[in-house]
């Protein structure tokens, strides 16, 4: 594969992160990632304490055979973060990747330990204020990404960032074949972060169900819930997603409209969406809601990491 950007930022052979995705992603994930020739990273908030993710760099550090690295939630939602930030630089990960906020204090403390931050990106706007900030990277977050998509197509949205910006900037959304991936590098793409594609690995840790609806339904099976955390969110359409709708109740959104009690509706919107999710991803259950973006379009089989990654490296 052609050599971007990415690649000679992290020193790897294919410019690819396997992306941090809730719940989803595991040590097994991570380390079968690094030695196939990417980066990966997880979330910090898959630990469920700051010393369970000291713990688990300990261990990732000690087996990974390339880059790894930590997602960090950057806004006031986020209690642990600086505990979390604290913890990745003593541990020396080799890059963090920030999400929804301003990842001045993250890039400041890395930057002194020689820690490349990468900052999730939906517009040109937001990509120049964290270039100036000093991000290595950006992640140029499209309208295919799973989870909280972006609101442009890819094309798009690479071109116009690298008009206004110098630094790289990474595609996240859509890309599940080689294919894709040149298109996207033809359109100026210094590299890539994929996720929903490897839902469906031996390594990953969720239901059996969970992989083989990536299997089972396809791009067009992909819808936008505000039911989960009251921010739009990328869901399979499972039996029991159309059965309760993708839009808040008219008594969730007459709330959600008061000044006084917003902060707390959405705060309870977040934390009952996101038992569902966690209750869905490692249980069968009738009340099936699974995220995932459309690229499980390119979702055939349950396959190891391995092949993933040879499928989306391959010139075949």
């Amino acid at each position: 594969m052609e050599k971007l950007a990415l690649s000679n930022l992290l020193n790897i052979e294919h410019p690819i992160i396997m992306a941090p995705m809730f719940l989803v992603s595991n040590e097994e994930m991570i380390i079968a990632g690094t030695e196939n020739g990417i980066a990966a990273a997880i979330p910090a908030l898959n630990y469920r304490s700051p010393e369970l993710l000291r713990e688990g760099l300990k261990r990732m550090k000690a087996r990974a055979k390339g880059p790894i690295g930590i997602n960090l939630i950057v806004n006031a939602s986020n209690i642990y973060m600086e505990e979390q930030l604290k913890i990745c630089i003593e541990e020396g990960v080799d890059f963090l990747i920030t999400s929804l906020g301003s990842p001045k204090k993250v890039i400041d403390a890395a930057h002194g330990k020689n820690i490349k931050v990468f900052c999730d990106v939906t517009d040109v706007a937001y990509a120049k204020k964290v270039a100036e900030l000093g991000a290595d990277a950006v992640i140029a977050v499209n309208n295919k990404a799973g989870g909280h998509a972006g609101r442009i197509d890819a094309p798009t949205l690479i071109k116009s960032i690298k008009e206004a910006i110098s630094i790289p900037v990474i595609s996240a959304g859509g890309v599940g074949t080689k294919a894709e991936m040149d298109k996207l590098i033809a359109a100026g793409a210094d590299g890539f972060s994929i996720g929903s594609v490897f839902i469906a690995s031996n390594e990953a840790g969720v239901s059996q169900e969970y992989k083989q609806a990536c299997v089972d339904y396809g791009a067009k099976d992909i819808v936008m819930t505000s039911k989960l955390s009251g921010t739009p969110c990328t869901v399979i359409n499972t039996p029991y997603v159309k059965e309760i709708g993708t839009e808040q109740s008219w008594l969730e959104r007459l709330l959600n409209r008061n000044k006084r009690l917003k902060k707390w509706v959405k705060a309870m919107t977040f934390y009952r969406g996101m038992k569902s999710l966690e209750k869905a991803a490692f249980s069968a259950t009738y009340k099936t809601v699974w995220c995932a973006g459309p690229s499980i379009e390119h979702v055939k089989s349950i396959r190891p990491v391995k092949e993933i990654i040879e499928t989306l490296t391959s010139h075949e």
